[in-house]
Parts: C-alpha cells; structure tokens; sequence
C-alpha cells in the first residue's frame, strides 16, 4: 500500500508518495509540483492552485490566501487580527473565531478556515490519486514546531475531513532530516544540524541534535515579517519604477495594476534562480498600455540585499543562544522555495565554509519528501531502515516561565521548562517571598522569544490565607510536562505546607 506526506505552507501545498522504497514528489493537474495555497469562492464553485492565483486579479474579494496563518487561532489572536488587516477577502468574527465573508452572489456566506484548509487539502489527495493511478488515505501531515495544539488539532481536523487517515504529524524540521537521512545510518554518535527553511512569508531557522537516530530540537526561530513574498515585493516595485520612468504614470496606488505586477515578479524570482537575466511583460497594465522590462540577476540581488542580510541574520543569534558556534554545526539542511535563491545559498555557504549545504533536493520538496518516508516508515513498508519510535523525541515548543519580582519590584521572568526540552519532563524552582503577604498570585506564561513583549500569559495560581511570618517566604514550583504538551503546577509554601495546583492543557 502506498502512503503519502503532504506539506501545507502558508504560501503553497505539495504532496509526495512513497512507494517502491522511494518518496518522490507528485505534479499536480496543472503540471506544478508545487500548488499555490490558494482557494478562490465563485457562484458554483471553488478552485484550488494556480488558477485561483493567478484569478486574484479580478476576484480578490473572493480569494483566500495565507490561510494556514489563522487555523485554529481565536479571532482576537495577533496573527488572526495580522492576517485581517493584510486579506483582501473580508475577514470577519463569528463566535469568537474568524471566518471569511464570501460573495456567493444572492446570498453571504461564512466559511471558516477550517473549510479552506480541507479544500487544500483534498486538492493534494486528488494529485496523489492521480499519480498513482488508485485511491490513497494514509497520510503524515508537517506541522511547524511552534505550532500549538489548537493549531495542530485543526490542521489534523481538515485533512480528515478531506479524507484523510493522519498516520503522524511530524514537525517540519524532523521531515527536513529525514529526506537526507541524517542520523538514520549511523546508531552512534551526535551531531548537530541547522534547517534554515525560507517560505513564501516565514523564516525558521532550527538548530537540531541528532543522536542515535533521535532528533531533538535545541532551539528555533520563526519571522513572519519575512519571507519570499518580501523579494516578489521589491522587484514589483521596481518594475512600477521602470513603469514610470517609461510611461509618466505612477501604478503604486493602483492594486490592479500592483497585483499584475507582483505576478510578472513571481515568475522572474523564480526564473533568476536558474538564469542571469528575465523578461518581464504585463499585458494592458495601465490604460491599455503594455509594459515589457527585462531584470538581471544580479539587479533583483542589489534591490534584495538588505532584506537577504535580515534573511541571515537570525542564524548566528540563534546559534549563540544555544551555544554553538558554526564549527558545531556538521549539516545544514535548505527548505522553502525561497532558499533556492543562489544569492541567499552563497551567504550561508560563507557563514558555514566546511560545512556540508544539503540542497540536492528541490528546496520547496523537500519537507513533504521527508513527511513521505515518515508515512512509508509507518505503513510497514520500510520497517528496515529505522524503527517507529526512534525518529523524533516530543519537545516542548515554547519557554514555559513564572513571573516573579526582584528586590527593586521590576518583573523578572524565569523559565521553568525550556522550549526544545525532551517530554515527558519535570522541572522545579524555588520563589521567595516577604513573609508578611497573606496571599500569593504567581502568573504562569508561555514564550516562543526571549523578548517579554512576545510572552503570553497562561495561567495564574493564587495561594491564599497564608499565615504572617517574619522571614522570607520559600515557594516551591515544580512543572511537569507530559508528551501531549499538557502542563500540571504545583505551588508549595514551605513553611505551612499549603499548596495549589493547576493544569493546562496542551500548554506547548
């Protein structure tokens, strides 16, 4: 039986099968290996991929796009209210939670996101069918690492209700190292691999252990200020440029025109990662009038450079926050369309000399490939090669902290279980407090970032009617974390021995 892995990113799905001991990806109706995640609602019907894309033009209001960015999230969310004020199809709050106003003709509907991730997502099951000539179920779906279990739960959500058995979710970066294979050949020692996956409008970088066939995520960073649709961005606003130099008329404010644009610079990013030079033509792009301009590569870099240094940038951060320096780091594996951009490889080729740059497979393959010797793995069919419990360790995805406050009163956060940390895990720390309190609010957060101001609060626990003492007060915490991500605290005062306790379900 043949068993796929599908991949959804913010910007694009692609699925691959696994089959005869190999895992290949699969082109879609269209000829393209990778489809746009894109869903376009017309009267009678919805479309999916490229023609959806290329649809925006005209029916933008109507249009999907970024649909990952608010699955699972409540409406009130930041990256809910993020993604509303970038769509240009009305999103709007129904119980709490975002749903998308469509234009049905006589009537509007309310569709979720939910609804248009299943869409997505049957459009990838029609492909594997396809391709293989007979129906296909078993699938593993990647979930980033930071992803939480709302989000996880409803992107599992929308590909069973598109027909799918979820054999695993398997985070990204774990999917990247097994399509290389990375640590499955030797049953001894440790090493240490960078995946720097740029997507159309996120970057993660993930510093990753491997030893003995496990793989544990040390640390990981993710921008989504940052991204492909950032490059397409600066070369369709130098073609409006060279629009005006030629025709006198300024396209800028004009989001027809713009969009038009921004398709033209799409498919010169994509032909200047393999040629030096790109034509650009734009049928009627103002008023009747056709535009043609031709980019070389090495202009589209000059007009990228500086967001190339920031695409850099959080690769040796984040190796100094894990104490690593570029001598550690045996691999680094490239994923996401955009990291096949030759510029960005050169960068990280000089930031990394002796180090081996994985990018054989085609850099927007690569996860789903990974996802598919997963499912291969799970379906038996390549039960050889590694055992089912011996590809990933269950880590916590964020910083687990509690507030407390220094002598001066200012704030102090203290992470009680570090994000990257093995599960099931235990962890204790002692808090003091001045003994004239009679009661105790100890806040609980969760953190994807060092910076307090990307803290999210979690919980609170309140020890009350605790007896005056003349010294400090010594309050035990201790965190227990179990696989599922469920956190249970437990706060005790030393001296009287009175406790509280609270669990948070699927706090990572």
């Amino acid at each position: 039986m043949a068993a796929i892995g599908v991949h959804f990113g913010y910007t694009c799905a692609c699925v691959a099968v696994f089959k005869d001991g190999r895992a290949d990806v699969v082109a879609n109706d269209a000829g393209d290996r990778v489809t746009p995640a894109v869903v376009a609602y017309r009267e009678t019907e919805q479309i999916v991929g490229i023609a959806a894309k290329q649809g925006r033009i005209r029916n933008a209001a109507n249009t999907v796009v970024k649909v990952k960015q608010v699955l699972g999230r409540s409406f009130e969310d930041p990256e809910a209210q993020t993604h509303k004020s970038e769509s240009k199809c009305p999103v709007v709050n129904k119980g709490g939670k975002p749903r998308y106003e469509i234009d049905a003709g006589e009537a509007t509907k309310f569709v979720s996101p939910e609804e248009v991730a299943k869409l997505i997502f049957h459009k990838m099951k029609e492909t594997a069918q396809s391709a293989l000539g007979s129906d296909v179920n078993d699938a593993v779906i990647t979930v980033p690492f930071e992803f939480g279990e709302m989000q996880k739960n409803a992107l599992r959500h929308a590909a069973e209700e598109a027909g799918f058995n979820i054999l695993r979710l398997i985070h990204e970066p774990s999917a990247a190292l097994l399509a290389y294979g990375i640590g499955q050949d030797s049953s001894t020692g440790k090493s240490h691999v960078l995946v720097y996956k740029l997507g159309g409008t996120s970057l993660t970088v993930t510093v990753m252990e491997v030893n003995s066939g496990l793989y544990r995520v040390l640390a990981t960073h993710t921008d989504h200020s940052t991204g492909g649709e950032s490059f397409t961005q600066a070369l369709a606003q130098h073609l409006a440029s060279e629009f005006k130099k030629s025709f006198k008329h300024d396209v800028t404010g004009n989001p027809r025109a713009m969009m038009k644009l921004m398709n033209s610079a799409d498919v010169a990013k994509h032909t200047l990662s393999t040629l030096g030079s790109s034509n650009c033509f734009v049928d009627s792009l103002y008023e009747g009038m056709d535009f043609d301009c031709s980019v070389s590569r090495a202009r589209f870099e000059l007009l990228c450079a500086p967001l190339f240094n920031k695409s850099i940038q959080p690769i040796k951060s984040l190796l100094e926050r894990v104490s690593l320096s570029t001598n550690d780091i045996n691999k680094v594996v490239l994923c996401g369309g955009s990291a096949r951009i030759p510029k960005l490889q050169q960068m990280i080729r000089e930031i990394f000399p002796d180090v081996e740059l994985l990018n054989s497979i085609p850099t927007d393959e690569v996860i789903p490939v990974g996802a598919a010797i997963e499912a291969g793995i799970l379906v038996g069919r390549d039960s050889f090669l590694l055992d089912e419990d011996s590809i990933t360790v269950d880590c916590c995805a964020k910083d687990i902290l509690v507030k407390e406050a220094d002598e001066s009163g200012a704030d102090v956060y203290t992470v009680l279980v570090p994000s990257g940390t093995p599960l099931p895990a235990r962890r204790q720390h002692t808090l003091q407090a001045p003994g004239s309190l009679t009661s105790l609010c100890l806040e609980l957060y969760q953190s994807s970032s060092s910076s307090c101001a990307l803290q999210e609060k979690v919980a609170d626990i309140v020890l009350k009617n605790l007896d005056p003492i003349e010294e400090i007060r010594d309050i035990v915490t201790v965190a227990t974390m179990k696989r599922d991500g469920s956190l249970h605290v437990t706060c005790v005062e030393q001296q009287t021995n009175k406790s509280e306790a609270i669990t948070i379900a699927a706090a990572s």
